[in-house]
């Protein structure tokens, strides 16, 4: 049954204890795009979208090399661009996506990646997630909390937030959370969210968070 009774009745010390533990379990928890600078993490994470982090990692070592700076993939031919990133899924449009971005970057910030969440996102194939995931990871900037599929499960079945969508759930999720943990805060439940509670069958019985997991949404076993 849902662990209702272990719910607090204090929203943020609930939050609070559950960003405790995730810090114990995951202590070294990171961004699991592989890269070195802002400007291929920027890159890594446009490519990401509805694709996996495992294979992105496995198509950017090439991207990088025949691209190393936006100067070269402002101006990479479409084709072979498309080519390399075609396993990435969404390829023309990601294409299309990476190239204006550079262009953007070379022509408007002298070829480097903006660290501002106002600048970021007026990017090309730059949102509000993408530009966190950049500010947190390449600049140290606590601009927000990065929502994807794992943090948008955890948060509800934690009982951190009631959003019905990224922006809402971020938007609670900033307003429990002290800001040094919004970063990290991520990484750990999305480690967590492939480790133990995935989507179809949580291992709740395994769960070091079980004790004080509601578990909304979790049918009884």
């Amino acid at each position: 049954m849902p662990n209702t009774t272990r719910a607090s009745s204090d929203p943020r010390a609930a939050a609070r204890r559950v960003v405790k533990a995730l810090e114990r379990l995951y202590p070294e928890s990171r961004c699991a795009l592989v890269h070195e600078g802002a400007y291929q993490l920027l890159v890594a994470t446009i490519l990401s979208a509805q694709c996996t982090d495992v294979r992105v990692n496995m198509v950017t070592p090439r991207l990088f090399e025949r691209y190393p700076s936006p100067a070269t993939l402002a101006v990479a031919d479409p084709l072979e661009l498309e080519e390399i990133i075609r396993s990435t899924g969404f390829f023309r449009a990601k294409a299309k996506n990476l190239r204006a971005m550079a262009e953007k970057v070379v022509a408007e910030h002298a070829g480097k990646i903006p660290g501002d969440l106002e600048t970021l996102t007026k990017l090309p194939g730059v949102g509000r997630k993408t530009a966190n995931v950049v500010l947190g990871n390449a600049f140290d900037i606590a601009s927000g909390v990065v929502v994807d599929t794992h943090v948008q499960r955890l948060s509800r079945r934690l009982g951190l937030s009631n959003g019905k969508d990224p922006v809402a759930i971020e938007r609670e999720l900033m307003a429990k959370i002290p800001r040094k943990s919004w970063v990290d805060l991520s990484h750990r439940l999305i480690e967590h969210g492939r480790n133990v509670c995935v989507a179809r069958k949580p291992r709740c019985d395994e769960c070091a968070l079980a004790r004080i997991c509601p578990r909304i949404g979790v049918a009884s076993p």
